[in-house]
């Protein structure tokens, strides 16, 4: 078959960067990051992200071809600031927001297993019960 390998969407080559910074000599506080071996998902957070904060004037990016494992970001800031410094504010707030979602999915997580075995405890139910009654015919 002619697809490529599944790990070549991923693994990073032999002396291949995974980031590289080109500043924009046409506009004034802008820069072109290339993400290598990143898709849609990265490009989209960081771009949102980006968004939020004033000191962004543009944030925008797109992936060249869909066989071409990368996706380029470019960015303008004011002059208060520089793209390279408002990137990594970003990653830092996402990676606050995930940490955050992680500790409030365990916290959920753990609640839901205190009640299951509450519940099996004191034989008001099961662990196949939901919010439709005993599922115990499904399970």
């Amino acid at each position: 078959m002619n697809a490529p390998d599944r790990f070549e969407l991923f693994v990073l080559g032999e002396g291949e960067k995974k980031l590289t910074i080109t500043p924009d000599t046409k506009l004034p506080n802008a820069a072109t990051f290339t993400f290598q071996k990143e898709d849609h998902t990265i490009g989209n957070m960081l771009r949102i992200q980006l968004l939020k904060y004033k000191k962004v004037l543009f944030a925008g990016y797109k992936v060249p071809h869909p066989l071409e494992h990368c996706i380029i970001l470019k960015v303008q800031t004011t002059a208060d600031t520089t793209p390279e410094a408002m990137l990594m504010d970003a990653f830092q707030d996402l990676i606050d927001e995930f940490a955050t979602l992680k500790k409030k999915f365990e916290n959920e997580l753990t609640l839901h297993n205190i009640n299951d075995d509450k519940s099996l405890r004191d034989g008001n139910g099961s662990s196949t019960d939901g919010m439709y009654g005993n599922n115990e015919y499904y399970f």
